[in-house]
């Protein structure tokens, strides 16, 4: 009974500072959050090479290119795009397709279109903006995007709040209400001598530790600041993926290969290059291989036939050394490396 009691007193004496602090009553409590994520994010952090420059043009790039997007799949993408546009005058002076073209891969290609003119409005203006509030007239940029770079490249004090910082939040305060009060809750946490690396620290714990369905609480830097640990929450969950099968055509001859080119009114990836579309199959096609393919909450399982007569093809013949270089999708890209067409 004396251990039980004790145990209560532990736990009633953990959620009354978490109350006290949710309140904005603890001029200490807030203090020793901020400093146990930032000591913690300093020593766990992931070595991501976007995090060690403050440089205002790389910061962006890595935040246009993180937007929905792991990342896994940016990491490679990041240092090639950044080595063919070195500079934001570069990627200004750069035709789209090329832009396109070093996009491929990453998808939700609207992104590297807004980069593109974004870029051509600062090179024009001869600088960056410098608060969040400028960084917001560039096309492409909202309010997160925005307040990431500015925070991390100009050290000013303005909260991010997106998927993994939102969690947080909502399990720290066990509800938050509007997306305006969401917005104020991490104005308010937020460190104002390092807000660059403590924005940062609140998405690395969302994506590390505190993370959808069971969080790994016992890793928390900030459990006994937490209403909740992780109990008693619920996190919307992204839509059940959907499964469909579809075929492409891969037509080779004398070094080129088959390629279509999407209208530039089509609605998704405008004037993007890929494999034909193989609507029906015959018995004189080959089946290469398949592969797996996701676009948002699709699974795709993809056949690649090789057609018995490529007359029957449609597209344009195009040299496989021209094709790497043409903004393909990320699905043609896939599926001509695996073909060894290109690397």
């Amino acid at each position: 009974m004396e251990n039980e009691f004790v145990l209560f007193w532990v736990k009633r004496c953990a959620q009354l500072q978490s109350v006290q602090l949710m309140r904005g009553n603890a001029t200490t409590a807030l203090p020793q959050l901020r400093q146990s994520l930032l000591s913690w994010y300093d020593q766990n952090r992931r070595d991501l090479p976007w995090r060690k420059t403050r440089d205002a043009y790389r910061v962006w790039v890595s935040e246009i290119m993180l937007q929905q997007t792991r990342v896994a799949a940016v990491l490679p993408r990041y240092e090639n795009f950044l080595e063919r546009f070195s500079s934001v005058e570069k990627l200004a002076k750069a035709r789209e397709a090329s832009v396109l073209a070093e996009w491929s891969g990453l998808g939700y290609y609207r992104r590297a279109r807004n980069l593109h003119a974004a870029a051509r409005v600062v090179a024009r203006a001869g600088a960056f903006p410098q608060n969040a509030e400028a960084w917001r007239e560039l096309p492409g940029i909202g309010r997160y995007t925005a307040a990431a770079v500015s925070s991390i490249a100009s050290n000013e004090p303005v909260a991010v709040l997106d998927g993994n910082v939102e969690r947080v939040l909502l399990r720290l305060h066990g509800k938050l209400g509007t997306s305006a009060q969401r917005w104020r809750a991490a104005q308010k946490l937020l460190d104002h001598t390092r807000p660059g690396d403590f924005n940062q620290s609140m998405m690395e714990l969302g994506a590390m530790v505190c993370v959808p369905g069971q969080p790994i609480c016992s890793q928390c830097p900030i459990q006994r600041f937490c209403q909740t640990r992780g109990r008693g929450i619920s996190i919307s969950r992204k839509p059940r993926q959907q499964k469909r099968e579809i075929a492409y055509c891969l037509a080779q001859s004398n070094g080129s290969v088959r390629l279509v080119r999407r209208p530039k009114s089509a609605t998704l990836m405008p004037s993007m290059w890929e494999l034909p579309h193989c609507a029906k199959t015959s018995d004189s096609d080959t089946v290469l291989f398949s592969i797996r393919h996701s676009i948002t909450n699709t699974d795709y399982t993809v056949r690649v036939i090789q057609r018995g007569s490529p007359l029957r093809t449609p597209g344009l013949w195009v040299k496989a050394a021209r094709a790497e270089q043409l903004p393909l999708t990320g699905l043609a890209r896939k599926i001509l490396c695996k073909a060894g067409i290109i690397l």
